[in-house]
């Protein structure tokens, strides 16, 4: 049992990296000022990079529901 304890909380750790990561790597819906001014041409004509942000979104889910999956699991052992 210590063992899965220990391996579990090694996931814990790198799954809250991950999500750490991928929260700081996606921008915002509106980055301020210039956000505001340039979202009408977004919504107009697509944005663009729009590949790496569904795979950062992804990955952030990924990321979350592996945490809390984790974290249910780190208490059913205690």
């Amino acid at each position: 049992m210590g063992t899965l304890r220990t391996v579990l909380m090694i996931v814990q750790v790198i799954a809250s990296l991950v999500l750490i990561g991928s929260i700081l790597m996606q921008s915002g819906k509106s980055a301020g000022l210039s956000g505001s001014i340039t979202g009408g041409a977004e919504q107009l004509f697509g944005k663009q990079g729009r590949g790496y942000e569904a795979v950062l979104e992804k990955v952030t889910t990924a990321a979350a529901v592996l945490f809390i999956l984790v974290a249910i699991a780190l208490i059913a052992i205690q």
